[in-house]
């Protein structure tokens, strides 16, 4: 993982998004900053080696963001975003891990990791993780997303599937390939506004409290 400016990091605020990286491999951690110091409108303001020191930092920093591993010593990256979670709600924790079993994958996503992103992936991959969990998404790594999706019990579809306009089925197909509002607006030239309308509209046909579910309807339903 390398610095890599060319890629875009659509934020919805103009300050720059203050992160904290929390991970025990020194070289991984290195190559992390480096990658992230790249973009201006990310600032590092701390790192961590375990999950205990990560809640801590995390604590006393309040950063806006954590990317975390769950391979921690001392306290494991989920046990560290339960508390982190429990403590500070408005800060996003992108999960960064090798770990890739749906067991781990579905208990750091409710332990309230807002994205999980695999090791070895693009910066621009990373990039938006970050900007999607920031965006309120769920972020999902391409690698996993169809596989965990599987194994979801899937939410029962209480709406009408088939009242989805052409717009809306168009901006559903996005947000299942993880894109957040920013960039589906980009995709389809539109507003972020509109597209935030537009997700709304969906997760009220749908039934759906959350993007995910939308997601896992959307499969299940054969909609995308």
């Amino acid at each position: 993982m390398y610095p890599d400016t060319s890629h875009p990091l659509n934020l919805p605020t103009d300050a720059p998004l203050r992160v904290l990286i929390v991970e025990d491999d020194p070289m991984m951690q290195l190559g992390l900053e480096q990658s992230l110091m790249a973009h201006p409108q990310l600032e590092i303001v701390g790192q961590a080696e375990d999950g205990y020191l990560g809640v801590q930092a995390a604590l006393k920093l309040k950063p806006d963001l954590v990317v975390m591993d769950i391979g921690l010593p001392r306290l494991d990256g989920i046990a560290a975003t339960q508390q982190i979670k429990a403590a500070l709600p408005e800060t996003h924790v992108v999960m960064l891990t090798s770990h890739q079993t749906e067991t781990e994958i579905i208990a750091a996503l409710s332990s309230g990791a807002d994205a999980y992103c695999i090791k070895g992936a693009s910066v621009e991959r990373l990039l938006s993780a970050i900007a999607a969990a920031v965006d309120g998404a769920a972020y999902l790594d391409p690698q996993i997303a169809r596989r965990v999706i599987d194994n979801l019990k899937p939410p029962t579809p209480k709406g009408n599937t088939a009242n989805l306009s052409g717009r809306e089925l168009e901006v559903l197909k996005l947000m299942v390939d993880g894109l957040s509002n920013p960039e589906i607006a980009e995709k389809l030239y539109l507003s972020p506004n509109t597209v935030k309308t537009h997700v709304r509209g969906i997760m009220n046909k749908l039934a759906v409290d959350d993007r995910v579910q939308a997601a896992v309807v959307a499969l299940r339903s054969g909609l995308v």
